[in-house]
Formats: C-alpha cells, structure tokens, sequence
C-alpha cells in the first residue's frame, strides 16, 4: 500500500487503551483525563479484524500503544493472536511499571520487541517527571525483557530542556552494560508538550561525546536492521548497545515515514500532526470487509507529505494519550 506520493505504508500503531497508570508531565494532566468507556473503545475481535485488513495491504508491522496498553485486560492474548496472521510482527511501547511480571507472558505470546520509556534513571527526577512513578520497577522490568529473551528491547528518552544533561547520561548508560537500543527523541509541540522546549538531537550528541566518546553513525543499510522507524543509530565507544535519535523538528523524516495511527476509538490517523482521519466504525458495523478496505485506503491516500509541527503548532491538539503516540 502507498499514499500518493510514492510512500510504502507498512506499519501500524495500534492504541488498545487512552487508561495509564502514570501521569507523566508532557502526556497527561496531574489530575489525569475523563477515561473512555471501555463500550466506547475497539473490543479485540475489531481489532485484530482491522488488523488482518491492514496485513492484507501489506501492513504487517504492529505495535501495541496506549495510554499504557499492559493495563488493559487481555493484552498478552491479544499478541498471541496478532501473531497467528501471516508474517506480521508485533511490538509493543509501555512505560515499564507491570513488564516484571509479565515480561515472561509476553515473551510466550510471541512478542517481537518492547520499547520502554524512561526519561530518568535517578528515583526523585522519575518520580517528578512520572509525577509518582517508581523507577526501580521499570528497571527492573528492562531487565526482565532482557533475561526472558524478547527478540529486541529499546528505551525511549524524550529531553524536556537543557537540565536533562544528567537524566540523558544516565538513561544512555543502560546500553553500556545491556544489549538493549537506548533512543532519545525530540519532544514534539503535541498536547501539553508544546509547553516543553525540548532538546535538539545535535545538543544531545555533544552530551553524549563529552562523555561517553565520539558517537559513530551505523551505516543507512544497518539501520534497518533495528526496526521499521526512522531512528537514526550509533555507537559509543564500549557499549554493547546502540545509542538512537529520532529528529522529528530537527532532522524531519517525512519524506520516508511508513506508518498510520489507529485510535483505541476506532480513528484512523495518517499523519501524528493532523486531527483529519477516518472513523473505521462504520465499516466495522457491515458484515463484509469490502468498505474497510476502502476507507483504510482513503485515509493512506489522504496522508499529507509532511507535518508542519515548526510552522503550525495548532494543529496538533490532542493528547499524547488519546492518540496513542
């Protein structure tokens, strides 16, 4: 399947729930959100409809979002039944809290990846950011992904500013000792992070180089072999894991973007920048899946070339949660 200028759309964030179990301070209100009912959100069978549709365009890469999508019920089974379609590969992006326990089941259902995010190492800056969180189980919890062997583990940073310095070295840190892929990510004018200046990927790496020593880029071939995205990874010297950025306002990558957005209410995103889309209920409501094919194809049809996050902050207005990142 491609959009109209060419684009090869072969991947799908899939949120399963806008419920977390955090209210981190980008993302969420400290007072939280009027929760969806669960009537109001795509039961399982809608979703893995959808998502045999999706693999039938030849998007057959998924991955499971919220909100935090291990707080919903019946989340390991839905993996486990996402990976009997046909060459599909199934991740899924948490924010850790509940991966201890589960990292075993998720691993039997036949997980293709985790990414964890994390945004400090240090307990007091996690529990301010998190507003609560408690950072040892997350670590904890990367540690579980690592030891129960699911095939690839990452973890998300997103910088709020310039006294990130700290939680920036020490989340790298965690690709020193582990075989894991730590990525750091420019904050997006999205929702409440419009209101975090965010740093740039260049600033980063000079953090990184004082540090830790000269970042190497892999070459572009290598890069696909850590995922479908548009992280660009490298080296430090003595780590066993790769150190990733994703430059969203700095490095714009839409000339190469491969994925759509489905919303735990049914809405189809083509682009994280735009409100427009397309409500696939509708066609869920008729028997056949003849209108799903097409309103699937309208909305990649309709994806715009590239976000206008520098020039048109407006537009995005949701929240992180809703959207399902």
């Amino acid at each position: 399947m491609r959009d109209r200028f060419g684009r090869e759309i072969g991947y799908a964030r899939i949120s399963i729930t806008d419920r977390c179990n955090l209210r981190c301070v980008y993302c969420m209100p400290e007072s939280g959100i009027q929760s969806l009912r669960h009537t109001d959100i795509l039961s399982y069978e809608n979703v893995l409809r959808i998502c045999r549709v999706f693999a039938a365009l030849g998007i057959c890469k998924f991955r499971l979002t919220g909100g935090e999508p291990l707080v919903r019920k019946g989340a390991v089974s839905l993996i486990a039944r996402l990976k009997k379609l046909e060459k599909v590969s199934v991740t899924l992006t948490t924010n850790g809290l509940l991966l201890l326990e589960i990292a075993q089941e998720l691993r039997d259902a036949g997980l293709d990846g985790v990414n964890i995010s994390l945004d400090a190492r240090e307990p007091s800056a996690y529990r301010r950011l998190t507003r609560g969180g408690d950072v040892q189980r997350v670590l904890a919890g990367i540690d579980a992904a690592v030891e129960t062997g699911i095939p690839v583990v990452k973890v998300n940073c997103v910088p709020l500013g310039e006294e990130s310095r700290e939680n920036v070295l020490q989340v790298a840190a965690l690709a020193r000792d582990r075989v894991i892929h730590v990525r750091f990510i420019e904050m997006m004018p999205i929702g409440l992070g419009s209101a975090f200046a965010g740093v740039d990927s260049g600033r980063l790496r000079e953090w990184l180089e004082r540090e830790y020593g000269s970042w190497t880029p892999l070459e572009e071939s290598l890069n696909e072999g850590y995922g479908s995205g548009p992280a660009r990874y490298g080296s430090l010297p003595g780590f066993q894991g790769k150190i990733g950025f994703i430059s969203a306002l700095s490095g714009c990558f839409c000339e190469n973007c491969n994925r759509i957005r489905l919303t735990a209410t049914g809405f189809l995103r083509a682009c994280l920048n735009r409100d427009d889309g397309v409500s696939l209920l509708p066609a869920l409501a008729d028997s056949d899946d003849g209108r799903l094919f097409a309103d699937i194809r309208a909305a990649i049809l309709d994806k715009p070339e590239r976000h206008d996050f520098i020039i048109q902050k407006e537009a995005a207005r949701g929240m992180m949660s809703k959207i399902g990142g």
